[in-house]
């Protein structure tokens, strides 16, 4: 016999370990080989080299849990076609979409003491609303600050034909009244810095109280909806236009001071339907600013609830930067961002107001026939 072959021995004096092999791979007849490599040459499932199934975890049945109801929540439109979906019933395009006309003219008068609370925003905002699906609209901008008038992108600088004149110089309402861009049906009466004197003018004009009340009697527009907006106080500018309407519609702020502005306003509305207009009253309550991350919100809506009841709107307008953003564009949030939480919840709250103004009662017919307070 010749000399043993030389073994390699690696680095350390340890021989490499053989590779071994696993009983699953040995077959019956002794065969050795892979049950991978035969399951993928195509050996049937009946095969003795096919190993026994692996139990699945309960882990990974409630993770197909979880898959089988992402997929079942893929079946629904997305946000952003939500959101689209949303502009499109809004913005209304068609004009498909109506909200029903009430029998008769409705006025009404946006009133609260309390500056702050979304008076002209409201105003605005279901004027819009409204005008959009249906109804003739016009928005009169009682307030020196004009701001209205800027929301609805109607000129009111100084010089321009407006309220001033109809309460002060007995202008026609019509003569006045300007047509807002982009909507056919909607149309706007401003106000312009003159109208920060006309308290103190109106003391000496004959039938001060009932000044705004003859001028839109005179007029000759047929609207479905008249919207005061009045300024943050309850002078003369205010009285006016409670004597001038049937209805009144109060912002209420989702805080405690909003409360008290409340209490006070509805003292003066029972004053004047005493002395100068009986068929006064309020018809709805709508609740603004809200802000569902503090508790005072709640309660707030609560207290409202209680003591308004049905006159309390379900729709609930919330703290939204759309809201906010809009007048700087002199825009409505319903022609800024027709798909955000601020302009879904006046649309909402427009419905409501057309819907009860299409069941009920007019109260001023039996004013109308008596031919009113003079």
């Amino acid at each position: 016999m010749g000399p043993a072959a030389p073994v390699f021995r690696p680095p350390g004096g340890l021989s490499p370990a053989p590779t071994p092999v696993r009983p699953a791979d040995v077959s019956d007849d002794g065969r050795v080989g892979r049950v991978e490599e035969a399951s993928h040459r195509g050996v049937s499932d009946e095969s003795p080299f096919r190993p026994a199934p692996r139990p699945i975890p309960e882990s990974d049945l409630a993770e197909n849990d979880m898959t089988d109801a992402y997929v079942s929540r893929e079946t629904e439109d997305p946000p952003l076609a939500q959101e689209a979906k949303r502009a499109v019933e809004i913005l209304n395009p068609s004009g498909e979409i109506t909200m029903p006309r009430p029998p008769k003219r409705r006025i009404l008068c946006v009133a609260n003491q309390k500056g702050g609370v979304g008076k002209t925003t409201t105003a605005v905002n279901l004027a819009v609303a409204l005008a959009l699906h249906g109804n003739r609209v016009l928005v009169i901008d009682l307030d020196p600050q004009g701001n209205a008038s800027t929301g609805l992108n109607v000129p009111h600088h100084s010089g321009v034909p407006d309220i001033y004149q109809c309460l002060i110089d007995g202008v026609p309402l019509d003569a006045v009244t300007q047509a807002v861009e982009g909507i056919p049906t909607l149309w706007a009466v401003p106000a312009t810095i003159d109208l920060a004197g006309a308290e103190i003018e109106l003391v000496s004009v004959v039938a001060r109280e009932s000044r705004l009340q003859r001028a839109i009697r005179a007029s000759e527009g047929e609207y479905d909806y008249i919207f005061i907006d009045c300024p943050p106080s309850l002078g003369l500018l205010t009285v006016n236009a409670l004597v001038a309407t049937d209805e009144v519609l109060i912002p209420i702020q989702c805080e405690y001071y909003a409360l008290e502005g409340v209490r006070a306003l509805t003292e003066n509305i029972e004053m004047i339907r005493s002395h100068l207009n009986p068929v006064l009253e309020v018809t709805t309550v709508l609740l603004t600013m809200y802000d569902r991350r503090t508790r005072l919100a709640d309660l707030v809506e609560q207290d409202v609830r209680a003591h308004f009841g049905a006159k309390c709107l379900n729709a609930v307008i919330p703290r939204n930067v759309r809201v906010s953003e809009a007048p700087s564009y002199s825009q409505s949030v319903m022609t800024y961002d027709p798909g955000s939480r601020g302009a879904v919840s006046y649309f909402e709250a427009a419905q409501e107001i057309a819907l009860r103004g299409a069941q009920r009662t007019q109260p001023g017919a039996q004013r109308t026939q008596s031919g009113g307070n003079g």
